[in-house]
């Protein structure tokens, strides 16, 4: 009974430590982006304060998504060493509890602090991360941004009854469905290029693209205005989504959908497959960041070295960080399968974390 009992409140004391750590992760990243958005709307035609604080708004789940294990990490370390200066893990201690009883709540509590953010979390920070998209664009207006004049945007290539055409977009909106600052290359049915069609956007249709504020070119033919333009095409809104829209902006549950029709359509999934393991791997790698906090940070408060345990802590999250960009980036250049790019980090610092507090508790 004294045992569950202490669990429950460790437990407690985790998640509200944990908890209030992400609190202010949310509000510290809301408030550098709204200022870095201010900057950079300084020239956008049709901004306004208010409109530059819904983009914000609708960007701050998926910038803090990323960095929620550090959350983790340092909730952990704040709520133990609190618990150590109270002098509350030495009457645990002198109880008879061992170190692993009172770091198995914080643990379980980790795992399903996990899963609500991998099931719903994800889903609303993907769905605000396309809206944010989508507001951004409409602010900006027909002055690109300094990220779209650096970038060759969004690639496809189609082909139908007319022959082949490959498409470049700036912008792209609702995963897909609408581009903009279009460039068209249309190929005869034998391969000879014959027309690049400029537009202001792309709307996809059934069986075509709805092309508007059109210049057409042409060798040897002069140039052709157009208020709007069809484009034929055999592709369907799910493949376009498979190169427009980026994975952070795909909900978890859509997730193996997506994957499904890249594989039936031979395209690269890699970028899927690597978000979905992720995803999944998400409560682990939380518990794996709680093992590394509480590796530094159940040493008796008494005995000083406060400021080596923490620096120590961040060190070892900043390193498990670099690692997972790593496996990310040999992922995506198909270097390392997704499953072993998401679950290493998970398995490096998970083993690391468990082998300190094997060795400091049972030496």
């Amino acid at each position: 009974m004294v045992s569950g009992t202490l669990a429950r409140y460790f437990g407690k004391r985790f998640i509200s430590s944990v908890v209030g750590s992400f609190i202010g992760v949310i509000v510290l990243g809301a408030m550098i982006d709204y200022v870095e958005l201010m900057r950079r709307g300084a020239d956008w035609p049709n901004a306004t304060p208010w409109l530059l604080a819904q983009i914000s708004m609708y960007r701050v789940p998926a910038l803090t998504e990323r960095i929620m294990p550090f959350s983790v990490l340092v909730g952990t370390m704040s709520c133990y060493l609190n618990l150590s200066r109270r002098l509350e893990l030495v009457i645990a201690r002198a109880a008879g509890v061992s170190a692993w009883q009172f770091v198995m709540p914080a643990v379980l509590g980790a795992v399903l602090f996990g899963a609500v953010a991998t099931t719903i979390y994800n889903p609303i920070s993907a769905t605000l991360q396309e809206r944010s998209k989508r507001l951004e664009s409409e602010v900006v207006g027909e002055v690109p941004s300094a990220l779209q004049e650096s970038t060759s945007g969004f690639w496809v290539r189609q082909k139908s009854a007319d022959g082949a055409a490959i498409i470049n977009a700036k912008t792209s909106q609702q995963q897909g469905a609408t581009l903009g600052t279009v460039s068209v290359y249309t190929f005869d049915a034998e391969g000879h290029f014959e027309q690049r069609i400029e537009a202001r956007s792309a709307a996809l249709k059934d069986g075509y693209w709805q092309l508007d504020d059109v210049r057409i070119y042409e060798a040897g033919k002069p140039l052709l205005i157009e208020d709007s333009h069809r484009l034929k095409t055999n592709l369907t809104l799910e493949q376009v989504r498979e190169s427009f829209a980026t994975p952070e902006t795909v909900p978890f549950w859509q997730l193996p959908s997506y994957i499904t029709m890249a594989d039936r359509a031979g395209l690269r999934a890699a970028g899927y497959r690597l978000q979905y393991d992720q995803l999944l791997a998400r409560p682990f790698q939380l518990a794996a960041m709680v093992l590394l906090a509480c590796s530094v940070s159940l040493r008796f408060f008494r005995f000083g070295g406060v400021q080596k345990m923490v620096l120590s802590g961040v060190s070892a999250g900043f390193l498990l960080f670099v690692l997972q960009k790593i496996t990310e980036d040999m992922s995506k250049s198909e270097l390392l399968s997704p499953i072993a790019a998401a679950w290493t980090p998970v398995l490096v610092g998970g083993l690391t974390g468990f082998v300190a507090l094997l060795f400091q508790e049972d030496g």
